[in-house]
């Protein structure tokens, strides 16, 4: 059989598998158009406008009257801080929990299952349930832990009606509620560190804690990396738990951003101006994830 050189051949058979390929991404295409861009750029256009939830007034053009509001609002700013709290104060124990978690299930503790499905299954609940569990632990008069503190000695505690508590006590719920995602990472990474690394360690008479500190963990550098911009991020919205639990109390002392947003735009009737909150926290959330590569890039060169 003669063979027909490739400058020879017709192009039509690479175009038909441009037209198939097509076909099989656009449903993809069009539900990732209607639902996610149009949207974004509906947004965009709502935060340059004065636009109402009652639909009275119509949507006249505002220009950045919303965003220099956004800039200035003492709401806006405080509410902001208060995302960051969360976030400090539950990103750093849910990093280490997870890796304390993680190390203690892979230098194999009996009932490894047991250990892994404790860990994880929190994981899996709804945040409805999560709420019921934690509101009836945190009962001021008959919760579970202010009759341990009364057990001890100690008073109670206003777990969620007390300024000084409630952002501690979401925090606490939040950790145990989401742990074990970062928990299956580190196992995950643990579980690919090559066997021979701590053979020759062991040959060279390393201990257990050399063998943690020099090989371990900077084997775990890039998956502790990638979980700290997940966390942070993750923590930077959170809004289901705190409204769930607080409201955003007690006077608004645990209220973060994307609350105020939202009462803001559903409450406040003002979707013009809540649209360009969000997109003010936005770019936040941009500027942060790009500073957080970059120092783990450099981190990692």
């Amino acid at each position: 059989m003669s063979s027909v050189p490739s400058a020879l051949r017709p192009a039509g058979g690479r175009s038909v598998k441009g037209r198939s390929g097509l076909l099989f991404v656009l449903p993809f295409l069009v539900f990732f158009l209607l639902f996610l861009v149009v949207p974004l750029l509906y947004g965009v256009w709502m935060s340059f406008t004065d636009a109402s939830l009652t639909g009275k007034g119509g949507s006249s053009f505002a220009g950045l009257d919303n965003y220099s509001e956004a800039l200035t609002d003492p709401q806006v700013w405080s509410s902001l801080g208060h995302t960051a709290v969360f976030t400090v104060l539950s990103s750093v124990p849910l990093v280490l929990f997870a890796l304390v978690m993680a190390l203690l299930v892979h230098t194999g503790l009996p009932g490894q299952w047991l250990w892994r499905l404790a860990f994880f299954a929190p994981y899996l609940l709804p945040v409805a349930v999560v709420w019921q569990v934690w509101s009836m632990l945190f009962q001021p008069d008959l919760g579970l832990l202010n009759s341990l503190l009364d057990a001890v000695g100690l008073d109670g505690v206003g777990w969620l009606i007390d300024e000084k508590w409630a952002m501690w006590a979401v925090v606490l719920v939040t950790v145990w509620w989401t742990v074990g995602f970062n928990f299956l990472l580190y196992l995950a990474a643990l579980q690919a560190v090559p066997d021979h690394l701590y053979e020759a360690a062991a040959i060279d008479g390393a201990g257990s804690w050399r063998r943690l500190w020099s090989i371990t963990l900077p084997q775990l550098r890039r998956t502790t990396g990638l979980i700290a911009v997940l966390q942070v991020l993750a923590s930077l919205k959170v809004f289901d738990q705190i409204y769930l639990l607080t409201r955003g109390g007690p006077n608004n002392s645990t209220r973060p951003v994307l609350e105020y947003i939202y009462d803001t735009g559903f409450t406040g009737y003002r979707l013009g101006y809540a649209s360009a909150i969000s997109y003010v926290f936005f770019a936040i959330l941009i500027i942060l994830s790009i500073a957080q590569l970059k120092l783990f890039s450099r981190r990692e060169s």
